[in-house]
């Protein structure tokens, strides 16, 4: 009979510490997908902004090799991302990709010219800096037009302005969540414990001998529902990487290294002082109140 007592009573406490633990690691887990959305929405901002065009325009009589040297020239500015050399007769393809039908043969001749697509770095995606662009190419000999949207420039940096603060409003609300959630598991968890601790106190042991079991014993729960979040996020982000590639760069190592040892140190510090708290609360109780608390 005691046998079986022991037994059950063995199993009541691993199932109470899975429990706490898988809490809590879910808990840190969503805490590392609002950092892992944060830390990649600069990169997914940039993505968006190197993705408008500044369109070169070329004069007809201009030659190939002036628009390649011109082209080179645009590839040492320090606004430059990338660009690419597109031909009347390119374009002239495009077009009729898009339009599934052949333009040219219904007007009889090309209106297309030679162009220069021109992809500016994120940080010069602003009416502001592309005007500048806008003056310098347009000065250039043998340059047609400058044509880029400033509309839609405007638009996009509007738009990222908006997603940025509701992403900080959506990650202190989480955050809160988090702690409370935490806060609570943690509190249920010394809650089992509440006779025990106060059996201790009363047969004399100091408040500082009855408290540090129970930090370390916390501590060891937040490290080890922090490698499990860490193990999750790793699975999510090797899944993201595989579908969305232009959000979750793999190769920015310390990036992710900061944000998993965030993690860590949020699992560590908060579960001690959660614990910290929720035993001190079972440390002044009075004895009568134990059982309706």
């Amino acid at each position: 009979m005691a046998k079986k007592e022991e037994k059950l009573s063995n199993r009541r406490l691993t199932t109470s510490v899975l429990t706490t633990v898988l809490s809590i690691s879910l808990v840190l887990y969503m805490l590392g997908l609002v950092g892992l959305i944060v830390l990649n929405a600069k990169n997914i901002a940039d993505t968006v902004k190197e993705n408008i065009m500044v369109s070169v325009i070329m004069d007809e009589e201009v030659s190939e090799a002036d628009i390649i040297l011109l082209q080179r020239a645009i590839d040492h500015k320090p606004y430059r991302k990338r660009t690419r050399y597109v031909t009347r007769e390119q374009a002239t393809r495009e077009l009729t990709q898009d339009l599934g039908e052949d333009f040219v043969e219904f007007l009889g001749y090309t209106p297309l010219l030679p162009s220069i697509e021109v992809y500016v770095n994120a940080e010069y995606v602003n009416n502001d800096s592309l005007a500048v662009i806008y003056e310098q190419l347009s000065g250039k000999p043998g340059v047609k037009e400058v044509d880029y949207e400033k509309s839609l420039v405007e638009q996009v940096n509007k738009n990222l302005h908006r997603v940025s603060v509701i992403i900080l409003a959506f990650s202190i609300v989480l955050i809160l969540i988090a702690i409370a959630l935490i806060n609570n598991t943690i509190r249920l968890s010394v809650f089992s414990k509440r006779f025990l601790i106060k059996s201790m106190q009363l047969v004399g042991a100091t408040q500082r001998f009855i408290r540090r079991p129970f930090l370390l014993k916390g501590m060891l729960h937040g490290l080890v529902a922090a490698l499990l979040s860490i193990a999750l996020l790793t699975g999510t982000m090797v899944i993201l990487n595989d579908y969305f590639p232009d959000f979750i760069h793999m190769d920015d190592l310390d990036l992710y290294l900061s944000l998993f040892l965030g993690v860590i140190i949020f699992g560590l510090l908060f579960t001690w002082i959660a614990t910290y708290f929720a035993v001190r609360k079972y440390l002044k109780i009075k004895t009568d109140h134990l059982y309706y608390y």
